[in-house]
Parts: C-alpha cells; sequence; structure tokens
C-alpha cells in the first residue's frame, strides 16, 4: 500500500511539473466522456418518450381495417371500403377466445362550442371497451356505457386539451357542449396520454356513444359500418392465437374463400411500436458507439504523451532503478501517471457531460434521461483507458536498463 502510496504522489508531482500538457492529455478524455454521456442521455431520453408514446396507444392490440376498393383497374389503400360492421365487431368479442377487449369505432371531426368558447376537435364513435382497449383512465366522471350505445344517447367524455379550451379550470363534468350544433352532456373526462408515435395530440379528442355518432352526428349511408375495430388479445402469448382467430372468423362471416379477395386488413401493432422502439434502442447503442471512438483518441494521446514523458525522464529512471527501486516499482509509477491522467479527465467529463445533457434538454426541449450506471461505465471505461494506452508506456519504462539510462543526455 505504501508502494502504491508513494506512486501516487510522484505521479501527482510529475502532473503537477508539466500542468499545461497534462491538462491538453486529459482533453481527448474530457471530451470522449462528456460525448458518451451526453449522448446516451440523448438517446435513452428519446428511447423512453417513445416507449411512454407507445404504451400510451395500449398493449396487446390489433387494428381491423376495412378493405381497399378498386375502380378502373386502379386500387385504393386500406379502409377506402366500408366492408366492417358493428355486428363483426360483436362476433369477434363473443367467438374468439383469445380475444379480452373489442372497440369498434368511427372517425369524424366537427366544431365544438361551450358558451363563447369554441375549438375544432377529433370526434369518435366508441364502446365503452374503449377505455380498456386504450388503456385510458378517468379522471372525473364516469364512462360510456353499453345503454349509452343502444340507446344513442347524447352523452360524451372529453380529452385534457379540449377541456382546456372549452372549460379552462372549470369541472366540465355535467356541462352542455355543442358538437356539430347538436348538444352533448359530458359525462366523462379522460386522464392525460400525451403524443402519439405520429406526433399527433391524443388528448384532443371526443368519445361519444358508436350508435349515436352513426346515427346522429357523423351520419353514413350504411348505419351499421365501422371505420375500423381495435382488438386487445387477452396477454401477449396468445396474441397471434387472437390475430388467426380474428381472420378465420371474419373469412367465415364475409364468405371469402380461397378465389375471393380478402375485403380487410388486420395489422399486429404491438409488432409495429415494438419495431419502432428497437429502432430507437439502435440510434442509441450507434450515438454512443460514436462518441466512444473519441475516447479512443484521447487514449492514444495519453499513450502518445507517455512516451514522451518516460524519455524525457530516463535519466530519472535510471537513478531510481541504481538506489534500489525494482522494475515493478517503475511500471507502477507510470501506470499510476496514466491513470491519474485519464480518472482526472473522466470526473470533469462526466460533469461536462450531464451539464450537456441537461442544456440540450432545457434549449431544444429534446427528453434526456442520464442514468447511474451510464455515469458509472464512463468513469470506470476512463480509468481502463488510462490501464490499456498506459501500460505500454510503462512497460518500456521499467525495462530500461539502468546503465544506459544513466549515460543519456
Amino acid at each position: 500500500m505504501s508502494t502504491l502510496y508513494q506512486s501516487f504522489l510522484i505521479a501527482v508531482r510529475a502532473l503537477r511539473v508539466n500542468k499545461m500538457r497534462a491538462l491538453l492529455t486529459m482533453l481527448g478524455i474530457i471530451i470522449g466522456i462528456a460525448a458518451v454521456i451526453a449522448m446516451v442521455a440523448i438517446g435513452a431520453g428519446a428511447s423512453k418518450m417513445i416507449s411512454d408514446q407507445i404504451s400510451s396507444i395500449g398493449s396487446n392490440l390489433l387494428l381491423v381495417l376495412p378493405g381497399s376498393t378498386t375502380s378502373g383497374g386502379l386500387r385504393s389503400g386500406a379502409g377506402s371500403n366500408q366492408t366492417l360492421t358493428y355486428d363483426d365487431a360483436m362476433a369477434i368479442k363473443a367467438e374468439c377466445p383469445s380475444v379480452g377487449a373489442v372497440a369498434p369505432q368511427v372517425r369524424g371531426s366537427g366544431q365544438v362550442v361551450y358558451g363563447n368558447q369554441n375549438w375544432s376537435t377529433v370526434v369518435y364513435g366508441v364502446t365503452p371497451d374503449v377505455i380498456q382497449v386504450r388503456d385510458w383512465t378517468i379522471t372525473a366522471g364516469r364512462n360510456i356505457t353499453q345503454s349509452d350505445v343502444d340507446g344513442a344517447t347524447k352523452n360524451c367524455l372529453i380529452g385534457q386539451t379540449v377541456a382546456d379550451n372549452l372549460f379552462g379550470a372549470a369541472d366540465p363534468i355535467g356541462k352542455i357542449i355543442r358538437i356539430k350544433k347538436i348538444p352533448f352532456t359530458v359525462v366523462g373526462l379522460l386522464g392525460q396520454k400525451g403524443q402519439s408515435p405520429q406526433g399527433q395530440d391524443q388528448d384532443d379528442v371526443i368519445y361519444v356513444p358508436l350508435r349515436t355518432a352513426q346515427r346522429k352526428l357523423l351520419g353514413s349511408q350504411f348505419p351499421n359500418v365501422v371505420g375500423s375495430v381495435m382488438v386487445q388479445a387477452k396477454n401477449g402469448e396468445v396474441l397471434d392465437q387472437a390475430e388467426e382467430e380474428v381472420t378465420a372468423l371474419l373469412n367465415q362471416r364475409h364468405r371469402i374463400g380461397p378465389s375471393r379477395e380478402v375485403d380487410f386488413t388486420i395489422r399486429n401493432l404491438s409488432e409495429l411500436l415494438a419495431l419502432t422502439a428497437q429502432s430507437s434502442k439502435v440510434m442509441s447503442i450507434l450515438l454512443g458507439a460514436v462518441a466512444s471512438i473519441s475516447l479512443v483518441v484521447g487514449g492514444i494521446g495519453i499513450m502518445n504523451i507517455m512516451l514522451v514523458s518516460v524519455t524525457e525522464r530516463t535519466r530519472e529512471i535510471g537513478i531510481r532503478i541504481a538506489i534500489g527501486a525494482k522494475r515493478r516499482d517503475i511500471l507502477l509509477q507510470f501506470l499510476t501517471e496514466a491513470v491519474l491522467l485519464t480518472t482526472c479527465g473522466g470526473i470533469i467529463g462526466m460533469l461536462l457531460g450531464v451539464a450537456g445533457a441537461r442544456l440540450v434538454a432545457s434549449l431544444v426541449g429534446w427528453p434526456t434521461l442520464v442514468s447511474v450506471n451510464t455515469i458509472v461505465i464512463a468513469f470506470a471505461f476512463s480509468a481502463g483507458v488510462g490501464v490499456f494506452f498506459g501500460f505500454y508506456p510503462a512497460r518500456k519504462a521499467s525495462s530500461l536498463n539502468p546503465i544506459e539510462a544513466l549515460r543519456y543526455e
């Protein structure tokens, strides 16, 4: 322990003699560590943001869309043909064992008025299961009931964005709003979800009973038709099985045989969103890897300076060996200097990295997430760089011939 302590004191003294050179040598490590921490924090923040957006949509979901139409040999996209009905949705819920909840819906837009306030928003016709399927919370009031759907009542749920623009800080429950000039009673306030992965405000929404939307609000020449059906499997393990069951049932109900074109599309949202999250994770790793290159460059700079230091102190090394210092003492001395350089640079780099991540978060508004694990790994890596790149100069110093070292001028 005393030998290590003496090596530490000698290393400190050697670095103090050449302060400017020591600072410039540490600069590569400082920049490297700061870049790694900042880039990983930005990548982790982006991953968390996407993860939160994904979880806000719902879990274990299948999206069933109507099929496409063909006119004059030209095919339009999925959803252009009205082939899904409310009865299809109820059949999926009743006859597919792997399905936990089903939420058929129709979509439209409209101007909403309360007093002297008005707001243009998205209006959905839904069933009670939409709260479970979309993992919504109701912060005030109640959910739409099946009686509301069957009776086509003029009750509605509103999102937080709509509530803020129409009511401000006032309680919206029980208030009468007009959607396309039709009066609706606000029976529930939806909890906040924020943006979707596509950047849409999920809180800028109004939910009304499905039958009300079909018959009185949005209008349709096919009153039983729905725009889409969201299907939630009972758990993630049976999601693929649920997709097979829904496909088989709709093929049967729509009388789709081997020679007939399928008139619906099923999208596995969990797979699509998981792929998005994986892409974000890969990007975070790439950012960290690119930033790590500067650490290697900094390590090479330390090796170069340490080799110069060995050359400059050759006579000193010869004297120490001549008066009894062992070769492992010389090795330990120069290795300690290298580790001290990278450790000091690592500490400064960590502080700058954390400060840089917070600066990006405040100036640009990009979410960042600095984890303790990242800081610990970066610090350990900086010390490892000192050992790795400092070992060769230290070994060269310890291998000097004492007689030739004493003759060195």
